[in-house]
């Protein structure tokens, strides 16, 4: 493949595109026409167990020593029966090594018992967020009927992100299981459950680190008394080396506003102090849920958008396990991934990728993401678009603190936070982007230089941006003066941005971003890209001859020292 010319500008045009905007609404809103089919990049590939040689071009730098693991799904059908939605696809763990200059790729699916499952008879044998296994046809009459009568078990299908606790690493879902897993081989070890551990049903794929290695989490439990919301604490050392997730606790239990419809929530925020909990209008309807199979139905048919509720901010304290009485308000917004949170002059900044409206993830039907001309044109334009977004917490809210008066006294800043009653602030936010960002389809996929910056105060954060259904541009804004740089080529569908500092960083954003690119228009043309972080500006990419489907999440995981000495 010849060499690709890029743009890398300061976002002062449009980038080139057939597709022509109609439409720009601030909200959250670009209409475009003559979307290219992506229907490719969610088909099922064969695996990679073996590593294999890429063709790099450009310069890799020899610095960067370690794998980047990405984790997505790689199988959307078993026989005749196919997956309704892009998350059910059956997970797939891929390994970029980088060393000396060179990259090697490899991929493998993960052993789950949902995959082992289904391979062994062909068939959709395990329940996914939008499809129902339906009951086997080689059991009789009466136990295909009773079988509809069963509550759909939760899969552990762990599709969506590379996670550690204790120093192992783990692929994850939003189920009670993770597979703890060889970041090496990408061989499947142990199968993890949290039930076996702690008082909860499930738990989310984007846990976050303190630099001791200390980890927090939150999953819901579920009982006769309704749903409940809990902070999970996990220590940072192993007893001994078969250890997994001993010694986690729940921090605290926070109560729904319903508990029979709790929210929905992908990940959650968390600050020097404080764990933060955004509870959204993504509601869950619990008696939907355990009756979907009864009534053939995914689970996915349980979640939908409630505009009228508020987003409402719950603190709680990562010391003592207290929750904040103060309940922190602003309008119906969904929110799948947080930027960062610190604090600093006694207030609690909270930044977000967030939407005005909380249906889209009904939106990524595979049927949906397989569509062309119109048809895929309609169901972009009627997805909202994700925005960074800024929320002022205030954190000394007393009784004798005034109503009617924005307590957000830091300079510069436009959001506001009024407390409106004795137990209640509402917030309005500012944005983290300028006019320019709209064009490029909002920003999601965030990620910061986390080992140094999170929970800290940070200028620079990356993402992708969505002029389509996935990501086709890679940005990064400075709020330093709101300003975004942008990767972008017309056909080309870069994966969430991960940042790797350079060995003698002084600056943030002395480093990497290393980005996997895929495009529906040609066959086997993957690469590994590699940004100058500093300058967003091409050093290499190293080129795959496999075809790769578009996926989550990814980390970078450094090469141990002890390796480098052998």
């Amino acid at each position: 493949m010849p060499p690709i010319k890029l743009e890398v500008s300061d976002a002062t045009t449009t980038p080139s595109s057939d597709a022509k905007p109609k439409e720009l609404n601030k909200c959250s809103q670009l209409e475009l026409k003559g979307l290219e089919s992506i229907a490719p990049l969610v088909r099922s590939v064969e695996e990679t167990p073996e590593p294999i040689a890429t063709e790099v071009r450009g310069t890799i730098p020899t610095w960067i020593r370690g794998s980047l693991l990405r984790n997505g799904p790689g199988k959307f059908e078993f026989g005749n029966q196919h997956y309704n939605h892009w998350f059910d696809g059956m997970a797939m763990l891929h390994q970029f090594k980088i060393q000396d200059g060179k990259v090697t790729y490899r991929s493998r699916f993960l052993q789950s018992d949902a995959y082992k499952k289904n391979s062994e008879r062909d068939r959709i044998m395990v329940s996914e967020f939008g499809t129902v296994a339906m009951p086997d046809p080689c059991k009789n009459f009466f136990m295909r009927f009773l079988s509809r009568f069963e509550m759909i078990e939760a899969t552990d299908n762990a599709s969506v992100s590379f996670v550690k606790y204790k120093g192992d690493c783990f692929v994850s879902t939003e189920t009670n299981y993770m597979y703890r897993v060889d970041p090496e081989s990408l061989e499947t070890q142990d199968k993890v459950d949290w039930t076996k551990f702690i008082a909860v049903n499930m738990a989310t794929a984007h846990p976050h680190t303190e630099p001791d290695g200390t980890t927090y989490n939150m999953g819901n439990s579920y009982g006769r008394k309704g749903a409940l919301y809990n902070i999970i604490k996990v220590p940072p050392m192993k007893n001994n080396p078969e250890e997994t997730l001993e010694g986690a606790k729940v921090l605290c239990s926070i109560v729904p506003a319903d508990k029979a419809r709790p929210s929905y929530y992908h990940s959650f925020a968390m600050s020097e102090n404080y764990v933060v909990f955004i509870e959204q209008p993504i509601k869950m309807d619990l008696l939907k849920i355990v009756t979907a199979k009864l009534r053939g139905k995914g689970i996915s048919e349980g979640v939908y958008w409630d505009p009228k509720q508020d987003t409402v901010f719950h603190l709680v304290d990562k010391h003592t396990g207290q929750t904040s009485s103060v309940k922190f308000h602003t309008k119906a917004l969904s929110v799948f991934h947080q930027i960062n949170a610190f604090e600093e002059d006694g207030f609690l900044m909270l930044d977000m990728c967030c939407s005005d409206n909380g249906e889209a993830i009904n939106n990524y039907l595979i049927q949906n993401l397989r569509k062309s001309g119109e048809a895929l044109d309609q169901v972009y334009n009627t997805t909202y678009r994700a925005f960074p977004r800024r929320f002022v917490l205030p954190l000394n809210v007393t009784d004798d603190t005034p109503t009617g008066v924005n307590l957000n006294t830091r300079p510069a800043s436009s959001a506001t936070s009024f407390k409106t009653a004795i137990d209640k602030v509402v917030c309005q936010f500012e944005d983290l982007h300028g006019e320019d960002l709209y064009e490029y389809g909002g920003l999601e996929f965030p990620q910061i230089n986390y080992s140094k910056f999170n929970t800290r105060p940070y200028r620079y954060f990356y993402g992708c941006g969505f002029r389509h259904l996935v990501g086709d541009s890679l940005l990064k804004i400075d709020l330093k003066g709101k300003k975004v740089k942008v990767w972008y080529q017309k056909g080309l569908f870069p994966s969430e941005p991960v940042f790797v500092p350079s060995p003698d960083a002084v600056e943030e954003d002395d480093g990497v971003i290393l980005s996997v690119v895929v495009t529906p228009t040609e066959d086997k043309s993957t690469f590994l890209l590699v940004l100058d972080a500093k300058t967003w500006e091409e050093l290499g990419r190293a080129e795959v001859p496999v075809n790769i489907p578009y996926g989550f999440h990814g980390t970078f995981n450094p090469t141990a020292k002890s390796a480098l000495l052998t």
